[in-house]
C-alpha cells in the first residue's frame, strides 16, 4: 500500500469512527472540501503535512494518533 492510500484509508476510518462525513471534516478542519476529496479519492499525489495537521485538528487528535495505525506499518513509496 502506498502512503497516499494509507492516508486516504485512515481519514475514511477516522470519519467513520467519529460518525462524520468528509464534508463535515473539511468544515471542522477549515480546509476546502475539494482538497479532502482529492486526498480521499487518490487525486492528490502528495498531501502536505500541514493539510494532515488540519485534519487532525478537525478531529481533535494529534498527528501521532493519526499515524498510530496498522495502515502505516507496510507502506511503500510506489505509486
Amino acid at each position: 500500500m502506498t502512503i497516499n492510500e494509507a492516508i486516504s484509508l485512515r481519514i475514511l476510518q477516522l470519519c467513520k469512527e467519529n460518525n462524520i462525513t468528509i464534508n463535515k471534516l473539511a468544515n471542522l478542519a477549515g480546509i476546502p472540501q475539494s482538497t479532502l476529496n482529492d486526498i480521499v479519492h487518490g487525486k492528490s499525489k502528495n498531501p502536505t503535512v500541514k493539510t494532515i495537521y488540519y485534519v487532525c485538528f478537525g478531529l481533535g487528535i494529534s498527528m501521532k494518533d493519526f499515524f498510530d495505525s496498522e495502515l502505516f506499518s507496510d507502506v511503500t513509496d510506489e505509486d
